[in-house]
Formats: structure tokens, C-alpha cells, sequence
């Protein structure tokens, strides 16, 4: 019988229902996923460049954790709400406690395990699709991998079964602790605002203080580093919430006050609307806010250091290849590149060391990136001291001199010496001491290129074959030549694996926040009901209620996503200091942000319409 009523009652709630499903199922698919590109072994062994970014995997699966927790117990709360007449109805005919509080056991685990199976599905695909994806990101064909990995199905399977049954136990608490008259007369509770006096003016205030301090902490986070990530914190969270509670409720106040707005049309039935919910939705509309800029900062975040590699590889590198004894195939491969300026410099190789001949290094100095007092980073550079003795060393051999201050760089960086020849030591000699030297003459050529990122095909093969040269120099398997094309290599690494889980972390965030949202306007639905029906027979349109629900519901949408995008828009300031461009295609995340938050607004609007609206329309 139990049985009987639980699946009649979801079928009746398919719709509501299929909200929280798909909800759970991207979390599930997503924390799946994240764990098996952690755990995969075989495959992290084989590619140290994935092994690498490993932990930014995990902390993308712990903080989705954190965050289903809310996400689930908010959802089935709103479920719970729906249900409570029904139940009380069950009570009132006889029905046990015990027997309620079994029915709703069953159908929120039921639910949990059906997203489990289907979330799990998805995750397999997903997983495959992801790594296949992070390989042709990294350019390099990786082996092993296995989308169904058995350590990763346990702990999701082991996590999300321990959160239903735990959820579960609370829903089924919550019911049997209820009268039948608070059940039957859910949801018919009166809000009362205060917005006035100086209870609101010093919340206000207040509010407008910790939300200017934490900008602030987040603008100079360069300069007060860790201190500045906790001043924001510690400010930014309680302004938030202060916002909702003491500012909100008074301008919409404000607005009710403006009498050309308040009796146009049906206005002042929806502002009033605002400000009956105010009480009741001023903690979650600042909870999906702070958690609408945590969703799209990370979307922010990923993508814009994804698309700032090739300025970040730029920052210490000034020219773009260095060839050493460079053979044909290396000349032709650089002819079909768009080559702005192009330098060739002599040296000389044996036993004791390398020495490059000063006159050339004089008459074309190599441009180095430089830091200058009182600029916002490094710049291009040309050393200007003149090398005035006849020998120098790199390293500061025994009765040699040091290169001095750009020299050093010009040589040891942007012509890559030290990576090139190892342990060897490395001198700068004059004409006539060059000339002593006993060894084969050779030349470099270093090279700046129009487009960078324009030639990468080509700039994998001069890097393949350019580590071949350095390990007959050095005698030794070489893995980065530290030049610019390496730089690139290694962030792109890393930023492939941070633009995935920002990606994919944000995306989850966002459809779970916005379910949030739609959940908690929605459970109180039902007190509205019969407003609208007193609308009806009074003789007010159909097309003005409809209206009117927009209207009211896109507000509410609207004031968390503007206090969360302008965190974020103000909070991407936090990574200027490593991202060169913090607002690079910030456009992408945005997009992606508005396509679902808009989803979720027009469901709402309809579910909102299917319960409030009369029948007979």
C-alpha cells in the first residue's frame, strides 16, 4: 500500500520531481567524473603532464561535495512542502505517523537512487569525453585510461547513498514531528518587514561599509596577499547577506512609495508580492548570490587563465625560438613562419665549456623581459651596459667576471644557454680571445615571431628536435628547455585542468543554485493561491496576472544576479597579479551563466503559473 501511494503521489509530482532529478544527476555525473580523472593510475603514471594537475580534480570533487549537501537538503525540503496537505490528509483519515514517515523515507531514496544510477551513467561518458578532450589539450596521445574505474564508482556510490539515507532520516523526522493541523495549514504564516527606522539606516550602512572594504582587499590583494583573501571573506559574506536583509526590503519599499508606479496596472499587487516574500527569501536570495559568484568566478577564472597562456608564457621571454646548429629542416620549418626580426650569434663548443663571441652579442643585443621599479609587471628591454672587459662567465668562474644584470639574463634566458649545455660552463669572449679557443664554430638563431600561438605545429618540432641537440650537449635526457614554447607547454597544462573544473564547477553550481532559488519560491506558492483567485473574481485579466508573475519572479531572479556578477566582475582583480588580462573572453562565462539562469527563471514562471493560476483560465 505504502508502495502504491509513494509512486502515485510521484507520478503526481513528476514534474517537480524531474527538477530535482536533473539537479543531482549533473552533480553525480560531474563528482564522478572529477574522481576518476584523479584515480585513474595506470594513465597518471603514464602522463606525467595529467598527474601534474591531479589536486585540482580533487578540490574540484570536495567543494562540489559541500556543495550537493546544501543543494540536496534545500531540494527535498521543497519537496517535503508540496506533500504536507497530502499528508495531513493522510493522518486526518487514519493513516499512522509511522507509516507517514516510511512513505517519505521511501520517496526521497527513491529519487536519490535513481539520479545515483542515471548520474553515474553520464559520469562514464563524461569521463571519457573529458579525457579524451584534456589529451588533445595537451597535445599528446595518453594510455590507460578507463572511464569506469572502480574506486571512483565506490566513493561516489558510498558518498551520495550515505547523503540519501541521511536525508531521508531528517525528511522523514521533519513529518513525524508535525501536528495534522500545522500540516493541513502549511504555508499560511504572515511575513512582517521592518524597513524603516534605524534598524534598517545602520543596516544599510553597515552593509555599504563591509561590501566597499572587502572590494577593496580584493583590488589590492597583490599587497596584502593571505590577510586580503580573509578581510574579503570575513566582509564580503556578512555585506551580502545585510543587503538582502536591510537594503532589498527598503527599496522595494521605496518603490511601493512611488505612486505613477505603484498604481499602473496591477503594480501595486506585485510589489506587494515583494514585499510579503521579503522576510522569507532575504537568507536565500543572499546565499544563491554568494553562491552565483562562486559558480561564475569559477567559469571566470578557468577560462580567462586559459585564454591569458600565451600572454603568461610571454611574460619572461622576449623572443619566441632559439635554434642552436640549426640543420635544414629547421631552416625551412622557420621560413614558413611569420618572422618579424631574426638574430644569428656565434659560439664555439668543447670540453671546458661554450663561449659566444661578444661583438655579435654587442652589435644585435638580445631584448629581455625586464621588471622595472614602478611599473605593473615585466617589459621588453634591450641591455644597454656596455661589456667592457674581454672576457666574461655566466656563472662567475675563478678570475672571471660575471655577465652583468641584463647580459646575464640575455644570455642565460632568451639564448637558453644553461638549459642547452647542462653543467657547461658559459662564457662571453672577446675577438681575440674567441679566436684562441679551441673548437668548432656554431651559431644560434633567435628569432620573434608575429603570431605566437599562430604557429604551434611548428614550434612542437623545432622543440622536439632542439631537446635532441641539447642531449648530445649535455649527455642526458632533457624534458624542458625552458624557452618560451616550454613556458606555454606548462601552463597550458595546468590551465587545461583549472578550465575544466571552473567549467564544470560552475555549471553545477549554477543549475543547483538556480534550483535553489526556484525550490524556495515555489514551496510557498501555495499561499499565494488564493490571492490570485480573489484577482480572478474581482475581474482582473488573465494576461495581467501573467504578467504580474513575470515581472515579480524576474525581480527576484534578477537581485541576487546582479549582487553575484558584480562580486565577481570586481573579484577577478583578486588574480591580476597572475593573470596578466583578468577580463579575457569573459563574455564566454557570462553567456553560459544567462542561458541557464534563464532556463530556470522561465520553469519557475511556468510551475509558479501551474499552481497559483485559477483552473478555469
Amino acid at each position: 500500500m505504502l508502495l502504491k501511494l509513494s509512486l502515485t503521489s510521484m507520478r503526481k509530482l513528476a514534474k517537480d520531481y524531474l527538477v530535482l532529478l536533473f539537479g543531482l544527476t549533473i552533480s553525480i555525473s560531474i563528482f564522478y567524473m572529477f574522481e576518476t580523472l584523479a584515480q585513474n593510475k595506470v594513465f597518471l603514471e603514464a602522463n606525467s603532464l595529467i598527474s601534474s594537475i591531479v589536486f585540482v580534480f580533487h578540490v574540484g570533487t570536495f567543494i562540489l561535495g559541500i556543495i550537493t549537501v546544501f543543494y540536496i537538503f534545500y531540494a527535498t525540503s521543497f519537496l517535503l512542502s508540496l506533500r504536507q496537505r497530502e499528508l495531513g490528509m493522510y493522518m486526518t483519515l487514519g493513516a499512522k505517523k509511522r507509516k507517514i514517515t516510511q512513505l517519505m523515507f521511501m520517496e526521497t531514496f527513491f529519487v536519490g537512487l535513481t539520479a545515483l544510477i542515471i548520474g553515474i551513467v553520464l559520469g562514464v561518458g563524461l569521463s571519457y569525453g573529458i579525457a579524451e578532450l584534456l589529451m588533445w589539450q595537451l597535445d599528446f596521445q595518453g594510455g590507460g585510461f578507463q572511464p569506469l574505474y572502480s574506486s571512483s564508482l565506490l566513493i561516489t556510490v558510498l558518498f551520495y547513498v550515505a547523503l540519501f539515507f541521511l536525508t531521508s532520516i531528517v525528511n522523514a523526522w521533519r513529518v513525524g514531528r508535525k501536528s495534522v493541523l500545522s500540516l493541513l495549514h502549511s504555508g499560511q504564516q504572515q511575513d512582517q518587514i521592518k524597513t524603516s527606522g534605524l534598524r534598517t539606516f545602520f543596516g544599510v550602512l553597515l552593509s555599504v561599509i563591509l561590501i566597499a572594504v572587502g572590494y577593496y582587499a580584493m583590488v589590492h590583494i597583490a599587497e596584502l596577499m593571505q590577510f586580503g583573501i580573509i578581510l574579503a571573506t570575513a566582509t564580503i559574506i556578512p555585506g551580502t547577506y545585510l543587503i538582502f536583509i536591510s537594503l532589498l526590503p527598503f527599496l522595494v519599499k521605496r518603490l511601493k512609495q512611488n505612486r505613477n508606479l505603484n498604481e499602473t496596472g496591477i503594480n501595486s499587487f506585485t510589489l506587494g508580492q515583494l514585499r510579503f516574500r521579503m522576510l522569507n527569501l532575504m537568507m536565500v536570495l543572499g546565499t544563491v548570490a554568494m553562491l552565483i559568484a562562486l559558480g561564475l568566478g569559477a567559469m571566470t577564472a578557468g577560462t580567462s587563465f586559459y585564454h591569458n597562456i600565451g600572454i603568461q608564457a610571454s611574460m619572461f621571454h622576449a623572443n619566441d625560438v632559439v635554434l642552436y646548429e640549426p640543420n635544414e629542416t629547421e631552416k625551412q620549418t622557420l621560413a614558413t613562419m611569420d618572422v618579424t626580426e631574426e638574430e644569428n650569434y656565434r659560439y664555439k663548443y668543447n670540453e671546458e665549456g661554450v663561449y659566444f663571441l661578444k661583438t655579435d652579442l654587442e652589435a644585435a643585443p638580445p631584448e629581455v623581459m625586464a621588471f622595472e621599479e614602478g611599473s605593473e609587471g615585466f617589459s621588453p628591454t634591450t641591455p644597454e651596459a656596455k661589456l667592457s672587459a674581454d672576457e666574461y662567465a655566466l656563472y662567475g668562474e675563478e678570475g672571471v667576471t660575471e655577465l652583468p644584470g641584463n647580459w646575464w639574463t640575455a644570455v642565460s634566458t632568451e639564448l637558453g644557454a644553461g638549459a642547452m649545455f647542462g653543467n657547461r660552463s658559459i662564457f662571453v669572449y672577446g675577438e681575440s680571445s674567441y679566436q684562441e679557443v679551441d673548437g668548432e664554430e656554431q651559431h644560434v638563431t633567435l628569432a620573434k615571431l608575429n603570431d605566437f600561438t599562430a604557429h604551434l605545429p611548428e614550434l612542437e618540432k623545432l622543440d622536439a628536435s632542439q631537446k635532441s641537440l641539447a642531449e648530445t650537449y649535455t649527455g642526458n635526457q632533457v624534458e624542458q628547455l625552458g624557452g618560451k614554447y616550454s613556458n606555454y607547454v606548462a601552463l597550458k597544462g595546468f590551465a587545461s585542468g583549472t578550465i575544466f573544473m571552473g567549467v564544470f564547477l560552475g555549471i553545477a553550481f549554477l543549475m543547483m543554485m538556480a534550483s535553489v532559488l526556484m525550490f524556495k519560491l515555489l514551496s510557498s506558492a501555495g499561499a499565494d493561491v488564493h490571492r490570485y483567485n480573489m484577482l480572478r473574481k474581482i475581474g482582473v485579466r488573465k494576461t495581467l496576472l501573467v504578467r504580474s508573475i513575470y515581472r515579480e519572479l524576474f525581480l527576484l531572479f534578477l537581485f541576487p544576479a546582479i549582487v553575484g556578477i558584480v562580486h565577481v566582475i570586481v573579484g577577478m582583480q583578486m588574480f591580476s597579479f597572475i593573470i596578466i588580462e583578468p577580463y579575457t573572453k569573459i563574455w564566454i562565462p557570462l553567456t553560459l551563466f544567462f542561458v541557464i539562469y534563464g532556463i530556470y527563471y522561465f520553469i519557475t514562471v511556468q510551475m509558479y503559473k501551474r499552481i497559483v493560476l485559477p483552473k478555469q483560465f
